[in-house]
């Protein structure tokens, strides 16, 4: 997987019964031309035309002020 990032995507979803937050989490794999991004790296992303069978978003660029 040279120039993929796998890009994890985390949000609070209200259950309908119970009404309780739940965390609901997806990855998806994100192009990275440079290879310039690193684990732990908090990013915007953009759907493209799909590059593989799995691999259609592209990594645009990194937040600085995250966390």
């Amino acid at each position: 997987m040279n120039k993929t990032r796998v890009v994890e995507i985390v949000r609070l979803k209200k259950h309908p019964r119970y009404l309780k937050y739940i965390k609901v989490t997806n990855r998806l794999k994100a192009h990275d031309e440079k290879n310039a991004y690193k684990t732990g790296d908090v990013v915007i992303i953009q759907e493209i035309r799909p590059m593989s069978k799995d691999k259609h978003w592209e990594i645009i660029k990194k937040l600085e002020n995250s966390k």
